[in-house]
């Protein structure tokens, strides 16, 4: 069953009196109990895409331009902003890139994590003390007895991040927003967090939109994969079947960049050129001035979003591997 639906979503950037695009007519879902992986370069959008599902942008420069976003078929962007504040924390939640940023530095973790469960739930002071307990060991910080009183500069990048996995999941959402939860980890500790989300998953039946640059940790850990390039979804597939058969030159591009552990390579393969500034007019495909397999059309017509296979599609005029 589709827990989340997201059609022809826009969102743009008050610039002066001007609305720039940022991210344009992108469509997606996430079922019950799925991860779905979002990936692509810094700026494209993927963030801006989370905050905007999350109901997080009010106050800000960015503007909900265009489409829907159905949360158990109901329209969320509709919400008044009471009922919205209902549904986040209880229903959806979000694991954010920086947790040293995003925890409060003068108050101890144990109460970050209680605010977030009476925001919700009515509790007695001994029923949520033992729940932030319970959501600690869940997270599998040790010695949650003692840590409970840590401040956030006590503990280390991982422990941070399990905490804020423990607020996250304190009111048990039936989606999960990760937004980089291991970007500033080292490896270790990364592979640590993606298998405690994938554990707390198997035992809670919720779905998961990860958020990431690195296609390997998409790899290990999505059902399906959206890529994006400069505000749109130009690939979309089934993990298993985006990686046996990328069709998009930015894809394999993306592919191109990881290092691989038994080759010893001089230099790593690069996407040439940058990424188009916001607001700059780029004709045709957006991608086009960096690609490989651009063709005159690919300069003056912008493509549309095709089916190669009967669950992948590529916004692409001349999708690799498939004749044109």
């Amino acid at each position: 069953m589709t827990l989340l639906a997201i059609r022809d979503l826009d969102l743009s950037i008050v610039q002066g009196n001007e609305l720039l695009p940022v991210v344009q007519g992108i469509s997606f879902t996430v079922e019950e109990n799925e991860t779905l992986g979002i990936v692509g370069e810094s700026g494209c959008g993927k963030s801006l895409t989370a905050l905007a599902i999350m109901g997080l942008l009010e106050g800000s420069a960015v503007r909900v331009t265009g489409g829907s976003i159905y949360f158990q078929g109901r329209d969320i962007i509709t919400l008044t902003s009471v009922e919205r504040r209902r549904l986040m924390g209880e229903q959806m939640a979000m694991i954010f890139q920086e947790p040293m940023t995003s925890l409060n530095p003068v108050y101890r973790v144990g109460d970050q994590i209680k605010e977030a469960i009476l925001q919700h739930r009515a509790m007695s002071n001994k029923r949520v003390h033992d729940r932030v307990l319970e959501l600690l060991e869940l997270v599998q910080i040790p010695d949650p007895e003692r840590r409970i009183d840590n401040f956030p500069h006590q503990m280390s990048g991982g422990q941070r991040q399990r905490v804020m996995i423990a607020m996250a999941i304190a009111c048990d959402p039936k989606l999960l927003i990760a937004d980089e939860p291991t970007t500033a980890l080292d490896v270790t500790v990364q592979k640590e967090v993606l298998e405690l989300l994938h554990s707390l998953q198997k035992r809670t039946g919720m779905s998961i939109v990860l958020i990431s640059h690195d296609l390997g940790v998409i790899s290990e850990t999505c059902d399906r994969v959206a890529v994006m390039y400069r505000g749109r979804i130009v690939e979309h597939a089934m993990t298993s079947e985006l990686f046996a058969n990328m069709s998009h030159p930015y894809t394999l591009g993306l592919l191109g960049s990881i290092p691989v552990h038994d080759h010893d390579v001089e230099w790593l393969d690069a996407i040439p050129g940058r990424v188009p500034t916001l607001g700059e007019v780029v004709s045709g495909c957006a991608f086009h001035p960096r690609c490989f397999a651009a063709k005159d059309t690919c300069k003056v017509v912008d493509p549309s979003t095709q089916t190669v296979a009967k669950t992948h599609f590529v916004r692409c005029h001349f999708p690799q591997g498939y004749s044109a």
